[in-house]
């Protein structure tokens, strides 16, 4: 038996093999931008570069816990909680990675580039 290929087959063959290549170099081949740090508590929510040094102090419930971003990490050094899983996290610094304080309603997060519109994240 003899496969006859058509020209309509090569058409879809060929499109998707270039949107999977296209696919796989957006997710894992194209530079990423530059990564914010997202810091929220209760009533609050600040944004900032990954690579800035701050320290930041969020209360919450069971009292302040302490953010630190230094050399393109964040952590959680600090916060009242009983289990302290939190600061157990350790330094994150990719984009997706998290952290949070439960018990005091903490988030740490690396997100994707701020875009000018401060209120919005562009992916």
């Amino acid at each position: 038996m003899k496969l006859k290929i058509k020209l309509p087959d090569i058409f879809i063959i060929t499109m998707a093999l270039g949107l999977t290549l296209f696919s796989a170099y957006n997710a894992y081949l194209k530079p990423q931008d530059a990564l914010l740090v997202l810091v929220r508590g209760q009533n609050s929510e600040w944004f900032f570069p990954l690579d800035a040094r701050e320290t930041v102090i969020v209360n919450g419930p069971l009292g302040e816990t302490i953010i630190n971003i230094s050399e393109n990490h964040a952590w959680v050094e600090s916060s009242p909680c009983d289990n302290h899983t939190c600061e157990a996290a350790g330094k994150i610094f990719r984009q997706g990675q998290w952290a949070a304080c439960l018990p005091n309603n903490v988030l740490l997060m690396i997100e994707g580039k701020k875009s000018e519109n401060a209120d919005t994240i562009a992916w």
